[in-house]
């Protein structure tokens, strides 16, 4: 039986959960960090969804500044604050947020998500809240760090145990010509002579993958494809963009769509119920 990852955004909304029924701060809300950017996501006590899935870069407004900076990010009034960006004072301001506090939840010396407490009223958040959600931070941050033990050991197990050899050899350098196939196949103008590259990547992908096939196979669109065969790879979502002339947001939209569709948490399970049903070799 596999062992898969709980999801993180999980932890996270426990986490939040806690600051805001200790805390008693009207709005708490937050986001993980992806490639240094932060998706908006979970939230507690907004009325609107002004904010739902922003991304938010580095060093812009409160949670980019906190990502950057992996410190406590504050303001008393957001409308007026002079020590940060307004890239996003339209959601923020159309849920009557003023005065806001980011924490980042740093591991291994990277920010991967940002927890906010936030007042409508504007006026320094006090002392108490803000030691609520540092400490929230601070669990997360070692929850996370514990999930990454797990997931490299798990790792260090796998590898030890596969078979090494010329067969997986063969295995590893048949991967890399389906995904250069589905490179090429995409570059190509001739639709016709896209789809038989296409078609033909296919077939390699179910030759590795045997005779068991199962018939209900997820409909995974080519871009899809493309960019899993990629992660496949080990490629991270910035070099997959270069490869496949994309950008990194897009990249990610097709992963998560993708990981969707397989019924994945992460990109390793994803990667793995695609090889399991024959869309990848």
């Amino acid at each position: 039986m596999d062992v898969l990852r709980p999801r993180d955004s999980d932890a996270l909304r426990a986490e939040l959960r806690q600051v805001a029924a200790v805390s008693g701060m009207p709005v708490v809300f937050g986001g993980q960090v992806d490639e240094g950017s932060l998706t908006l996501s979970e939230f507690l006590g907004t009325r609107t969804s002004a904010m739902r899935g922003l991304l938010v870069r580095p060093d812009s407004g409160v949670g980019g500044m906190a990502v950057a900076s992996k410190r406590l990010t504050s303001v008393a009034d957001y409308r007026l604050a002079s020590t940060i960006t307004h890239h996003y004072d339209v959601p923020v301001l159309a849920e009557g947020l003023r005065a806001v506090v980011g924490v980042p939840v740093v591991v291994g010396g990277l920010s991967r998500a940002v927890l906010y407490i936030a007042s409508r009223d504007a006026g320094p958040i006090g002392d108490r809240a803000a030691d609520l959600a540092r400490a929230a931070g601070r669990r997360l941050a070692v929850e996370l760090a514990i999930r990454d033990e797990v997931d490299r050991r798990l790792r260090l197990r796998e590898a030890a145990a596969a078979p090494t050899g010329p067969d997986v050899v063969v295995t590893e350098q048949l991967r890399d010509i389906h995904t250069e196939i589905r490179v090429i196949a995409q570059t190509l103008g001739d639709a016709a002579a896209r789809i038989r590259l296409r078609d033909l990547s296919d077939r390699v992908a179910r030759l590795m993958s045997g005779p068991d096939l199962l018939d209900d196979v997820p409909a995974l669109t080519p871009r899809e494809l493309d960019v899993l065969a990629h992660i496949a790879l080990g490629c991270t979502n910035t070099e997959a963009a270069q490869r496949l002339s994309l950008r990194p947001e897009t990249v990610k939209s097709y992963l998560r769509s993708a990981m969707t569709k397989l019924g994945a948490h992460t990109r390793h399970e994803a990667v793995v119920r695609a090889r399991r049903l024959g869309l990848l070799p």
